[in-house]
């Protein structure tokens, strides 16, 4: 399983939102609904075998993580708005310590980016890091940031992670997990 990990710096962890003003009053929660559907999306058919994580920080309430499911979601159609609708029903579900799930294939708990290192390896995509199409081996997990960089709380903990680079430019989250899942579906074709 492929896993990434998107932090939502604004994101808002209610289920309030108008699916009419994801970029505004959600906090950039397009940015999150494009990646996952970079993650999950192929040409007439959807990934099995990748997880997305989405941490949403831009309160009220405390950080939420939301995880979809490549090979158990459901409802889930290629626009922005039908990721949006289930990260709204998520929100609204009963959140509690563990994953409980909304809809088929997604799930919701609290916690952020600290709750969420301890069950999931990953390494950081950052221009700065290894390239991705040098490296030996990949990791199975990758963190990134939506348009903001990560905050000094975050370069903390995850201060001792690998680092892989798509390329010397940054890049929008979304086209970078394009990238990543290009490179990986390349070093499968040739094992």
């Amino acid at each position: 399983m492929t896993s990434f990990v998107i932090i939502g710096h604004r994101a808002t962890t209610s289920g309030t939102f108008s699916l009419n003003d994801m970029p505004g009053a959600a906090g950039r929660m397009d940015i999150l609904c494009r990646c996952v559907n970079t993650t999950f999306f192929l040409s007439h058919d959807l990934r099995r075998d990748t997880v997305c994580y989405l941490i949403l920080s831009g309160g009220p309430d405390p950080e939420k993580t939301v995880r979809f499911t490549g090979e158990t979601v459901r409802y889930l159609n290629p626009d922005e708005r039908s990721a949006g609708s289930l990260i709204k029903k998520a929100l609204a579900h009963t959140c509690t310590d563990r994953f409980t799930e909304s809809t088929r294939g997604v799930e919701v708990r609290w916690g952020g980016l600290a709750r969420l290192l301890e069950d999931v390896p990953c390494a950081v995509l950052d221009e700065h890091g290894e390239d991705i199409r040098t490296a030996p081996a990949l990791p199975s997990g990758f963190l990134l940031s939506d348009h903001q960089n990560f905050t000094d709380e975050e370069l903390h903990l995850i201060s001792s992670l690998p680092r892989y680079s798509v390329g010397p430019k940054c890049l929008h989250a979304d086209h970078t997990i394009t990238v990543v899942l290009n490179e990986l579906d390349r070093r499968e074709a040739n094992q």
